[in-house]
């Protein structure tokens, strides 16, 4: 499955998935998920990354070039 194929199908990507498509190391993905740079939301024990969220903070680093 491409990547594009997992953001057509959920709402959220799980922090491996959200690393991969960001083209970011597990504990860089890690780290950024606890400071807060990487959007996250916790269901139970699972942290993922909502598609919207993300796509709104690389639209937003875009915009700041």
């Amino acid at each position: 499955m491409n990547a594009q194929a997992i953001t057509n199908e959920r709402v959220c990507l799980t922090i491996e998935e959200a690393r991969r498509l960001l083209g970011i190391g597990r504990s860089q993905a890690y780290a950024a998920a606890r400071s807060g740079e990487l959007p996250t939301v916790r269901i139970g024990k699972r942290l993922l990354v909502p598609r919207i969220a993300l796509e709104r903070m690389l639209e937003r680093a875009g915009d700041a070039r």
